[in-house]
């Protein structure tokens, strides 16, 4: 008999792969998220918000490991309020209807973010790093894992927090996507920021094979990053945009952009992840970019 796994925030950009991903190793797999799918059997339309939306995973579905992706991401949204209902109160909200499984799941992953250690002066962020983070989305994902920690003695948890990752399918408000349009579409001018600044852009692919081994290993109680550790400048990243597609595009630094006080390279530290799974190798970034060119939307 398969295990089975639910993942909340199935339809979003991450939670498909994720969803794929288990699919493919096996397991049975459970969606769930706002959008109403009737024709899904394994589908359970939630609202984090509402308890009594969240109370069929205990009594019906049972599953044996939780991937927790539903969130509020964007970071310029409009209503900063709805990060904190959303990620904090509506974790809380899943996390006790966990505690009311007959037998809990033996491993719930949430889905922090790296954005927790904010504008570190650190190059490379291990998990010890300081938290620091500068803007509600962040602030909010930290305040998801402190409320974790007082379920740690009624479910077993462990926290993710993923570095930058992208691939196709995901929003043209993020970077990487928006880029990758203008390309695909030949436009003239793009409007970007600081060119120079280094971050990491893992592939969705590693990201959602990453969670399926730690679904499998299940290190329990750890904070663990989803990182490469192979930082890219925007600078790289549109010059190999430029070889694979034989466009130019002329670049427009927009100040709006431009953060003060912006941290010039930004990168995880693998080495916990490396400690706890056999991580699955990091795809070069132009592959990634090569993919998205072909798929991209």
């Amino acid at each position: 008999m398969s295990r089975r796994v639910l993942i909340t925030g199935s339809e979003g950009f991450t939670g498909r792969y994720v969803c794929d991903e288990f699919a493919r190793a096996g397991w049975e797999v459970w969606g769930a998220g706002v959008q109403s799918k009737p024709q899904n059997k394994q589908y359970l339309q939630i609202d984090l918000l509402r308890p009594e939306t969240l109370k069929p995973i205990a009594d019906r579905i049972k599953p044996d490991v939780v991937i927790h992706l539903a969130a509020l991401a964007f970071v310029a949204e409009e209503d900063p309020s709805l990060f904190y209902q959303v990620n904090v109160l509506g974790t809380r909200n899943l996390l006790e209807a966990l505690c009311h499984q007959d037998t809990p799941p033996e491993c719930t992953i949430l889905a922090s973010s790296a954005n927790v250690y904010g504008n570190s002066e650190l190059e490379i962020l291990s998990e010890t790093s300081p938290t620091q983070p500068a803007n509600d989305y962040a602030v909010s994902k930290l305040a998801m894992e402190y409320l974790a920690k007082t379920y740690s003695g009624r479910l077993p948890i462990t926290i993710t927090r993923p570095f930058n990752y992208t691939g196709v399918g995901q929003s043209g408000r993020f970077l990487i996507p928006k880029i990758v349009d203008h390309f695909k579409r030949r436009a003239p001018v793009i409007e970007l920021g600081n060119l120079d600044v280094a971050r990491e852009f893992s592939d969705v692919r590693d990201v959602a094979m990453t969670y399926r081994l730690l679904a499998e290993h299940q290190p329990i109680g750890e904070t663990i990053n989803l990182c490469s550790g192979t930082p890219i400048t925007l600078r790289d990243c549109l010059r190999m945009t430029r070889e694979l597609t034989s466009h130019t595009v002329e670049i427009k630094v927009n100040p709006a952009l431009v953060r003060n006080n912006e941290i010039k390279r930004l990168s995880g530290d693998r080495t916990k992840l490396e400690s706890v799974i056999t991580a699955p190798r990091s795809r070069d970034f132009e592959e990634t970019l090569a993919w998205m060119l072909e798929h991209q939307v």
